[in-house]
């Protein structure tokens, strides 16, 4: 049973408040609250509806503000503050968080209760954010990964020192550790493992015909909407978008990226990264679903690569922006143990039936398959190979079109459990029926050798 909230609440298993009078939530644990500077940022909610009511009144909002005195001007502002920061003050006197002996319990709400059931076992991953003015305050947000729900979890926010200890006591108890001894434990030690340097990300991103592409496109498109609109209002509207994406595609990229560092510790790789907001991430062990290692066409000379991840459940997507390829194996080599890159031997589609199905682009399909690895590769301008342990495998399939099978070849699909889908395209058909048996083999034979995902073992 469930009641509805006057204001969201965490993803998750939820339900009305069902602690003791006392304010200690059944099960123990000691309820906690956010930061004092919390309030700060939920009274942004009422005031940024109040922007857009105003913006979407437009002339007679404006005609309303002009016909008040000074005086009553200013008493509006003030009222309009005055209740901003009582409903942010009351958000955050009735936001608490504790932690039992089996779960996180986040509680919210002022005349409606919700509380947030966050079993630790669920949790595969917590992340530690700084925005800039954060850091400024000297406060964090953490963010939590847990297994079925689309979005992540948050407190926001908690004292920097507070983060880094509860993330540390949850990441603990999460491995099986007693509470008392949780709580002691501290942060897991960590062993740097790969640093990028500035100058390699900048001209990592000089040589990607992507961020040419979108500053091209940022410049060139309302330019054209201009000439062919000559509209100032279309341009802008035009623009705003565009720009956005040159951002992304650019500094916005840069700023993400910049100062990454990869760190090996008893929880997982940590990921730190962020020249403007500092993030602290964290890939789960034993998580990984499928390993992707990007090759564009001019970092190829320099032996560049970028390595791109798929964690079932979670949003952290990228464990290396650039590297050496032999620095990126490495790396990998820890996020799938016991997986060895460099006995993968990529055999190329057959030549006969693939160049009539896929002109040209069929010399960029290969496949290669190891004692733990399925892994396809695709592309000749932009080189993609996907790589799968065969314990994520959870189904493989192989389909045919009709002038596939006229000339004789197949494609494999093997799905993993990020909701993604490795394919091996243009296999000749008696390969690929092989291929569908032998792998439903090794996934089943694998998934029962695999080690067990637990946090810091």
């Amino acid at each position: 049973m469930s009641t509805p909230a006057d204001e969201p609440g965490p993803a998750g298993a939820s339900g009305p408040a069902d602690g003791p009078a006392d304010g200690r939530p059944a099960g123990g644990g000691v309820e906690r609250r956010l930061h004092v500077l919390t309030p700060l940022r939920r009274a942004w909610v009422p005031i940024a509806a109040t922007i857009g009511v105003i913006a979407q009144q437009g002339e007679q909002a404006r005609e309303w503000v002009t016909d008040l005195s000074q005086g009553l001007r200013v008493l509006s502002l003030a009222g309009l503050l005055l209740v901003f920061g009582v409903y942010g003050f009351l958000s955050w006197w009735f936001t608490h968080y504790s932690v039992t002996d089996t779960e996180l319990r986040i509680r919210t709400g002022l005349v409606f209760r919700r509380t947030a059931h966050i079993r630790l076992d669920r949790i595969q991953a917590i992340d530690v954010t700084r925005p800039l003015l954060a850091r400024v305050a000297g406060v964090a947000k953490l963010r939590l990964d847990v297994i079925g729900t689309d979005a992540k979890d948050e407190l926001a926010f908690l004292g920097e020192a507070d983060a880094v200890a509860l993330r540390a006591e949850l990441l603990a108890r999460a491995a099986g550790f007693a509470p008392a001894e949780a709580v002691t434990v501290g942060q897991a030690p960590e062993r740097e493992l790969l640093r990028v340097p500035v100058a390699q990300l900048v001209v990592s991103m000089l040589l990607s015909l992507g961020v040419w592409a979108a500053l091209v496109g940022g410049l060139v498109g309302p330019a054209l909407v201009w000439w062919f609109s000559e509209s100032f209002w279309v341009t802008v509207a035009t623009l705003v978008p565009m720009v956005g994406a040159v951002w992304t595609g650019s500094l916005g990229r840069l700023f993400t990226e910049y100062d990454w560092t990869v760190a090996e510790s008893p929880d997982g790789l940590r990921l730190d990264h962020g020249l403007l907001d500092r993030a602290h991430e964290t890939v789960p062990p034993g998580r990984v679903q499928t390993v992707r290692i990007i090759e564009p066409l001019l970092w190829r000379r320099r032996g560049w690569v970028r390595v791109e991840l798929s964690v079932a459940g979670s949003k952290n997507g990228i464990l290396v922006p650039v590297a050496t390829r032999e620095a990126a194996h490495a790396v990998i080599a820890r996020v799938l143990p016991g997986a060895d890159l460099g006995v993968l031997a990529f055999t190329p589609s057959p030549s006969a039936g693939s160049r009539w199905v896929v002109p040209v682009w069929w010399k960029g399909y290969g496949l290669a398959v190891s004692a733990e690895l399925f892994a396809a590769r695709r592309g000749r301008l932009c080189r993609r190979t996907e790589i799968v342990p065969h314990a994520k495998v959870q189904s493989v399939r192989r389909s045919q079109g009709p002038w596939s099978r006229a000339r004789g070849v197949a494609d494999l699909h093997v799905d993993t459990g990020a909701n993604e889908t490795v394919t091996a395209r243009l296999r000749a058909s008696a390969e690929a029926a092989e291929l569908l048996d032998a792998q439903a083999v090794r996934s089943r034979t694998s998934r029962a050798t695999a080690r067990p995902d637990r946090w810091m073992t």
